[in-house]
């Protein structure tokens, strides 16, 4: 909780905040002049930032008009053992210097924090993180945050808490004082009103042509949370289709979009003007992309990877097989936990990663260009790039055709097919919500295969095909348990109360990739073995 520690001559203290992930830490900055040359040290912050803070904080002050201490200035950053890095705590340590100078009346700063970068002139520069910090500090009892104008929009979406946005360090003394300032508004201390919410951007699917088949794949990836695989021709759209299932899930509740809002925050993504995140997010990164660009890194304050940004939303591997090894070996721990850990010298930073993947692939290396001279061996080669790695956290797999071919052109969806989709979707994801309510699970595919095996078991008749298939060695206990978790998905959108022979087999087909019909006579084969 946010305290007042005792106001003695020259001492001051000021609140700021600290990123470390995507998660914000409140700051105490403790400044103490006391008789000596003139001399600033700042303890508690990184070696290599302490000598540019100092630079900063100084000439922001004496640019801005004011007289600094000549004397010996010491002020500690509290928690000692808490990381800190990056510009955002200048304006809490000018602050406290100042308090101690008593340019500031001690406890005019009482409850509030201050987040913001000084530029040499005395202005307010934005950081990036800023609603995670003012969240924290909302937590400790901070009633009041002064922010850089351009952060502003994010700082006013905690709730309870007056953002005050300010241009210079001048105006936050003329507030803290109080005093008449030219050119600053009246209102400087009230909330300013939050910005209207992003507008979704909606991908098509009747656009595309998408066969029935595809459509209800996608349906049931964005109903259940299943990560699924598209196999197809260079041309074949699957980005649009990636698109296509971003714009299936629901919107965020508020929990949900206030912690993706702080993942971008952190990322320094959410620009002048920019409000709550609403949409389930979609990333696309290239093939290239490093290790620490898809999990995060970064010297200094670790930055969140494009698996982080994609929490709660889709994260697209377009070309899933020329990914390197690594990248995709070290996409098995979101996938398996939602979260991503990233351990760096005397810190462990966390990141919330809960995403569907989809993972575009072709058949083979050229991409099943007219003219493939692809050997068999060397498509399969090609598709165990990703199957070896990401293989078994994939439910669904998918061949699509390739855009604008004449089997594309025949599919001709009603009017409203892509609103009806949405629909079923979140019928269906309530019913799983509902079935699953004082579980810390929310849809079918976090059921752990112990819990299904006890509690969510289909019929004897309708497991069947399904347990043949692991006996005979065609599919792993692994796979079983990812086909049950389809089925159940393909329940709630049938608004079966149970998964029937019907769920069973059209799961089962999904897994392995084939056509409904080709997948029932698989199964009654199995069953006759």
């Amino acid at each position: 909780m946010t305290t007042t520690p005792p106001w003695g001559p020259d001492t001051g203290w000021a609140h700021g905040a600290a990123i470390i992930g995507a998660d914000g830490h409140q700051v105490s900055a403790d400044a103490t002049i006391s008789n000596g040359p003139d001399a600033f040290a700042i303890l508690g912050l990184h070696d290599t930032s302490a000598p540019q803070t100092r630079d900063r904080i100084r000439a922001a002050v004496l640019n801005s008009g004011l007289s600094w201490p000549a004397r010996s200035i010491t002020v500690r950053l509290l928690p000692a053992s808490l990381p800190k890095h990056g510009s955002g705590l200048d304006l809490a340590i000018a602050v406290a210097v100042l308090t101690a100078a008593g340019a500031i009346p001690a406890g005019a700063a009482d409850r509030c924090v201050f987040v913001a970068e000084l530029g040499l002139d005395g202005s307010l520069r934005p950081v990036r993180g800023v609603l995670p910090a003012v969240l924290a500090a909302a937590r400790a009892g901070c009633t009041r945050a002064v922010v850089a104008p351009q952060n502003a929009a994010e700082a006013v979406l905690v709730p309870g808490l007056a953002v005050v946005p300010c241009p210079s360090l001048r105006a936050v003394l003329a507030w803290l004082r109080p005093e008449p300032f030219p050119g600053q508004p009246g209102t400087l201390a009230a909330p300013i009103a939050a910005p209207a919410p992003r507008a979704p951007v909606v991908s098509s699917l009747a656009g595309l042509g998408a066969a029935p088949r595809v459509r209800r794949a996608l349906e049931t990836s964005a109903a259940g949370g299943h990560h699924l695989c598209l196999t197809g021709p260079h041309d074949a759209a699957i980005p649009a289709l990636a698109g296509g299932l971003a714009a299936q899930l629901p919107p965020l509740d508020p929990d949900e979009a206030m912690q993706v809002t702080a993942v971008h925050s952190a990322a320094g993504l959410l620009g002048s003007g920019h409000a709550l995140i609403t949409r389930p997010p979609q990333r696309s990164p290239h093939h290239t992309a490093t290790r620490a660009a898809i999990l995060g890194g970064g010297s200094g304050m670790t930055r969140p990877g494009e698996a982080a940004l994609a929490h709660r939303g889709v994260l697209l591997l377009a070309d899933a097989p020329e990914f390197a090894r690594d990248v995709l070996r070290a996409l098995r721990q979101p996938l398996q936990d939602g979260e991503i850990t990233v351990a760096r010298s005397g810190s462990t930073v966390r990141f919330p990663a809960k995403f569907i993947l989809v993972a575009g692939m072709a058949p083979c290396p050229c991409g099943a260009r007219p003219r493939c001279s692809c050997s068999p061996l060397q498509a399969r080669r090609y598709r165990a790039r990703l199957t070896a790695e990401l293989g078994h956290h994939i439910s669904l797999w998918l061949h699509v055709a390739r855009f604008g071919s004449a089997a594309a052109r025949r599919q001709k969806p009603g009017a409203g097919a892509d609103d009806t989709s949405a629909a079923r979707v979140v019928v269906a994801r309530d019913r799983a919500r509902h079935r699953l309510h004082g579980t810390p699970w929310q849809v079918n595919n976090d059921i752990p295969g112990a819990e299904l095996r006890r509690s969510y078991q289909p019929t004897a008749e309708a497991f069947a095909p399904i347990r043949r298939a692991v006996d005979l060695g065609e599919i792993s206990e692994r796979a079983a348990h990812q086909i049950i978790r389809v089925a159940w998905t393909l329940a709630d959108l049938a608004g079966e109360a149970r998964p029937g022979a019907e769920e069973c087999g059209q799961a089962l087909a999904f897994h392995l990739g084939v056509a409904d019909a080709d997948a029932k006579r698989a199964g009654r084969a199995l069953a006759q073995r």
